[in-house]
């Protein structure tokens, strides 16, 4: 399966039309990466992986296996303190990650590795690359009711689709994509909308809100009855956040490994995403019943989890691959983990020193 461009930007525009000639941006940000057969995670080629041209952009469980078998520690602590035997990734990506940790925790302590991946064509990636663990790995369509269950997601809360805000000094605006000749272009409209936190915004601020993450979260503690989730993703607190020195926002683009600000062009070639907001992910996950059990730095959680010791352990060559997972000007620093469990009680090894739960 390949995306067709032309026909991503026919099923827009037939969106556009449909709602009245304007579109809220979440709602184009949802067809751009995820309509069936034509999004960008729908395309047969992966994102994921080291190079230019042949990737797009690298995640850490593509940089080196450490990533994963740093992780593996406080999944295994988890399981154990939740008394579960599943794990649940969301948005596996290529599978590097799920091949990794099964490698990592054999049965009993890890029965079953579920997997929620809205599109197809990764899915189809994922079963090829993980045939070799059977019938332990599993791809859900939808949540259970009811879970007892570790949930993990990496750079998964970055992709889901965010509302657009902007400040004209007045008065905030609700940004949305419309049609001009035939062309996306933006258009504000007047909103009741506004920032979760208080600021002294500039005229000309533009700004996310992160509406389906929190449902997302709600849905998740709704489901949990006994259990823990780790979600790893770049962002920040909410007072950096909407820190007015933050004008233009955080979203972004990504294609062969470079960024830009332009999510209306090549609609469906690159991925688009926005930071996380990991105070508003922390409220809503208490008010869905979870506790909050650390937030940190990624360097401080897998520094943590062993890192240091397993770079050790490692060839020169796998120490290097290691080094961005930690640097304080790559994703160290700009790399978040919040945990959060429910039903259960435990010292999350991740957060054993460094914890920032204190600025969320």
């Amino acid at each position: 399966m390949s995306t067709d461009p032309g026909r991503l930007h026919a099923t827009i525009a037939q969106a556009i039309e449909a709602a009245g000639g304007w579109l809220p941006f979440d709602r184009y940000m949802a067809l751009a990466l995820y309509a069936p057969g034509l999004g960008y995670y729908a395309r047969a080629s992966q994102p994921f992986g080291r190079w230019p041209g042949a990737s797009d952009f690298v995640t850490a469980p593509e940089l080196t296996p450490l990533f994963g078998q740093a992780l593996a520690r406080q999944l295994a602590q988890a399981l154990a303190a939740s008394e579960t035997d599943t794990v649940i990734e969301f948005g596996a990506g290529s599978g590097a990650l799920a091949e990794t940790l099964l490698d990592a925790l054999a049965p009993p302590m890890l029965r079953h590795y579920d997997i929620v991946e809205l599109s197809g064509a990764l899915r189809s990636h994922q079963a090829a690359r993980l045939a070799r663990f059977g019938d332990r790995v599993r791809w859900l369509e939808r949540l259970p009711a009811a879970i007892a269950a570790v949930a993990i997601g990496n750079e998964v809360l970055d992709a889901m689709p965010v509302q657009l805000l902007a400040f004209d000094g007045a008065r905030w605006h609700e940004r949305g994509v419309v049609l001009d000749a035939d062309a996306l272009a933006w258009r504000d409209r007047p909103s009741a909308l506004r920032p979760p936190h208080d600021a002294a915004f500039a005229p000309g601020s533009v700004t996310e809100l992160h509406a389906q993450a929190h449902a997302f979260i709600a849905t998740l503690g709704e489901a949990m009855q006994r259990g823990a989730a780790f979600f790893v993703d770049y962002g920040f607190p909410a007072a950096e956040y909407y820190h007015p020195q933050r004008s233009g926002g955080t979203l972004m683009c990504h294609r062969a490994h470079r960024s830009d600000d332009e999510p209306l062009r090549d609609v469906g070639r690159k991925d688009i995403t926005a930071h996380v907001d990991f105070t508003g992910i922390a409220l809503a996950a208490e008010a869905a019943g979870f506790d909050v059990i650390g937030y940190t730095s990624q360097a401080r959680f897998l520094l943590n989890c062993g890192l240091a010791e397993a770079m050790q352990r490692a060839e020169p060559a796998a120490r290097a691959d290691a080094h961005p997972l930690i640097a304080e000007h790559e994703m160290g620093e700009l790399f978040k983990v919040i945990g959060l469990a429910k039903g259960c009680r435990f010292d999350a090894l991740g957060f054993a020193q460094g914890d920032r739960t204190h600025r969320l």
